[in-house]
């Protein structure tokens, strides 16, 4: 937590965009915090820092019970860090890591609650934002409830195909960091490639990349109950 953020670095962040400049002038008081692609911002139980808010790069969020790592969600610019805690007290339940470089605004309460008297507006951003997380937890525990690790390996495929179009494409960083997005395990993860290139249905064109061969066979393979 080092040097104050510019202002046009806060107007530009979708949490900021549009608040009055009073509002802006008093978040900018609050310090910003510089880190690497993979540097962790905090891990689980340690003391709460403040509010953290995603200006530039990428974080992601894991939990480990019983040793096995699974991932709770990534945000990217705009995207806030340390709700629980900051809103109802207590330790940091889970461990942030920044993917890529960082930089966070870390807000205060008395910075916060100036910043809502002097822009309402705010407020409302972050319900909207933390509504839109516990809808997207759920979402999430439902689909690993109801379905199988193969079909979610054929949606992430599916979704992947959909951005990248007819070039190759990595799932996540890392063959790891795809197996927690998914809820599961690396092995899990790679045993299922492997059946699905040996079926014909994508191949791997590089390492750690891959390209669908037969859409539709993925599709029915991500529909099958």
């Amino acid at each position: 937590m080092r040097s104050l953020p510019h202002h046009d670095m806060l107007a530009g962040c979708p949490l900021f965009e549009r608040l009055t400049p009073q509002a802006l002038r008093i978040l900018e008081s609050a310090p910003l915090r510089h880190l690497g692609g993979g540097e962790a911002l905090w891990t689980a139980g340690g003391d709460a820092r403040g509010l953290h808010v995603i200006l530039t790069g990428r974080v992601r969020v894991t939990r480990s019970p019983l040793g096995r790592q699974y991932a709770v969600h990534t945000e990217g610019p705009g995207g806030t860090l340390g709700d629980v805690p900051f809103f109802a007290s207590g330790r940091y339940p889970a461990t942030a890591t920044a993917l890529e470089p960082t930089e966070c605004l870390v807000i205060d309460p008395a910075t916060l609650t100036r910043a809502i008297a002097a822009d309402p507006a705010l407020a409302w951003r972050l319900l909207e934002r933390l509504a839109a997380r516990v809808r997207t937890l759920v979402t999430r525990l439902d689909d690993r409830a109801a379905t199988t690790v193969e079909q979610r390996v054929a949606r992430l495929l599916i979704e992947r195909h959909r951005v990248a179009g007819n070039a190759a494409f990595r799932l996540a960083s890392t063959q790891t960091e795809a197996a927690e997005e998914l809820g599961t395990v690396r092995e899990v993860l790679v045993r299922t490639l492997t059946r699905l290139r040996r079926a014909g249905i994508i191949d791997s064109p590089a390492h750690g990349c891959y390209r669908v061969v037969r859409l539709r066979a993925l599709q029915r393979l991500s529909e099958a109950r």
